[in-house]
């Protein structure tokens, strides 16, 4: 005879899984969210070595980012007309200096920016907490 309570027990529930990331509704969301001035890879250097350092001069951040002098002085022009990074030129007998600091709104700037992309990532990973 079979044994008939076998066939009564209760199986545990199996945990539903994660509905599937929609890829291309999170990446579409990402680029209309994204701050395109300080996604760009070398802005997005130059507000973090700022964010970092109370100010840095031409020649450091061209160091530290390993830029050309063109290179660096546009993307540095493009975040100073946003208003994102404040620029200060003066003298050093007769060498020109200029020195680079991270503005308030810079700084939210980055943050927002920071917070985004650590969503996403969130999402990717699927925690959506």
């Amino acid at each position: 005879m079979a044994d008939r309570s076998a066939a009564r027990r209760v199986r545990p529930r199996q945990q539903a899984s994660p509905p599937p990331i929609n890829v291309e509704a999170t990446v579409q969301a990402t680029s209309q969210d994204l701050d395109r001035l300080i996604h760009e890879r070398v802005r997005l250097a130059i507000v973090s070595a700022l964010a970092v350092n109370a100010s840095l001069s031409f020649n450091e951040l061209k160091q530290i980012l390993g830029a050309t002098d063109g290179n660096l002085s546009v993307h540095a022009r493009k975040l100073e007309d946003a208003g994102y990074v404040k620029c200060t030129k003066s003298f050093e007998g007769r060498v020109p200096h200029t020195d680079y600091t991270l503005t308030a709104r810079g700084r939210e700037a980055l943050e927002r920016y920071l917070s985004h992309m650590e969503g996403l990532i969130r999402m990717t990973k699927g925690d959506h907490a």
